[in-house]
């Protein structure tokens, strides 16, 4: 962190040298060559730098608000709210949707940019570093620049800051629950459930670090992230922020471990599972870290040649907690998978080892893998 910061001084002063005023522009550059080479403990650097902005921003602040004086800021009236106004309303909305033409954000999601989006530190900068050049220069009511835009940032941050929640529930832009479903590996079993939890409207993202396999998830129309579990931070990725089930299903008991340890409280607040592990099969003791992934008789092996024998999910009514437990009993006696209980509002339930605490409603639906009960 030390010697990239040093480097950033050292680079900024040199080619400031070189060339007046162009230091600026080749951090800018250092910047982007770092985010798109493969630099070490990257992710050190950037948490050290976002500590570091917060930290000078706010003494910028500070410092470009020193600048103004009592006297200032009464030259201002109500033309000021004018402007304030249509910044806010006008302005505003105009630059995020222009900027956001072709993206996919909706919207209802542009007009919360719109509202809350960062605004502030560069206006005031400006402001302050030409206002007090136009008025060295002479330029009639030039003292009122640097106050106006400070006034403007001020309202700005206060009304949308203390209104940010209650916009996102207007525009419905709030994410209320956390349902999406995470599947480390993407093998032909989970492949084979990913795709059926797509059909009813669930989000799902596979993570595995073969391409081929990734490949294939995605022709299959599935969302799939192909990375090293062990290098990967999950916890930086956007498309992840619904996750609220962890399903760990690759053929490896350490990554199932690992990845069930390291992001179970990141994305595992419904429920972490992972299947069973060749020690806890041939031993019959199951650690009690995570709960595991549909019964005691499941493993990697097992989860793939039942996907490869039927590749179709099938699933059965069940109105009662009895009709699910004898469901179950009857499935793993065919050597079939009971993979999870569907409600009749299409929630998901995943199917474990702690599956005798379940409540079950009519209407509901056991989903399984294997031969047709």
């Amino acid at each position: 962190n030390v010697f990239t910061l040093a480097l950033v001084l050292s680079a900024f002063v040199f080619s400031d040298h070189l060339a007046h005023e162009s230091g600026l522009l080749t951090v800018v550059i250092m910047g982007m060559v770092l985010a798109n080479i493969d630099v070490p403990r990257l992710k050190e650097i950037l948490d050290f730098k976002e500590s570091l902005t917060i930290l000078l921003i706010s003494i910028l602040f500070v410092l470009l608000a020193a600048n103004i004086n009592y006297e200032e800021l009464q030259l201002l009236n109500l033309q000021t709210v004018y402007l304030f106004l249509a910044v806010v309303f006008v302005l505003r909305p105009m630059s995020v949707f222009a900027s956001t033409i072709g993206s996919d954000l909706t919207f209802n999601e542009k007009l919360f940019i719109s509202w809350v989006g960062p605004r502030g530190i560069v206006a005031a900068g400006i402001a302050s570093l030409f206002g007090l050049k136009l008025v060295q220069a002479g330029i009639q009511t030039a003292e009122i620049i640097t106050p106006l835009v400070f006034a403007i940032v001020l309202g700005t941050v206060l009304l949308n800051a203390t209104t940010a929640r209650l916009m996102a529930r207007l525009l419905n832009v709030k994410l209320d629950a956390s349902d999406g479903i995470m599947i480390i590996g993407a093998n032909r079993g989970a492949r084979l459930l990913a795709q059926y939890l797509e059909k009813y409207d669930k989000h799902v993202v596979l993570i595995d670090n073969s391409e081929e396999m990734i490949e294939k998830a995605e022709a299959m129309g599935l969302e799939a992230i192909q990375d090293n579990i062990y290098k990967l931070d999950l916890t930086e990725r956007f498309e992840l922020l619904d996750m609220g089930y962890l399903l760990a299903m690759t053929g490896s008991d350490n990554v199932n471990q690992y990845a069930c340890r390291n992001y179970r409280h990141n994305f595992g607040e419904n429920g972490t599972y992972r299947l069973m592990s060749k020690d806890e099969i041939e031993t019959g003791v199951i650690q009690e870290d995570t709960q595991i992934l549909f019964n005691e008789t499941t493993d990697f092996l097992k989860l793939n040649e039942t996907a490869r024998n039927f590749p179709t999910v099938r699933d059965i009514k069940i109105d009662t907690h009895e009709e699910l437990m004898s469901s179950i009993t009857k499935l793993v006696q065919q050597k079939s998978i009971p993979v999870f209980v569907r409600h009749a509002n299409n929630k998901i339930s995943i199917v474990s080892n702690e599956i005798e605490d379940l409540i079950i409603e009519k209407g509901a639906s056991l989903v399984y893998l294997g031969e047709e009960l």
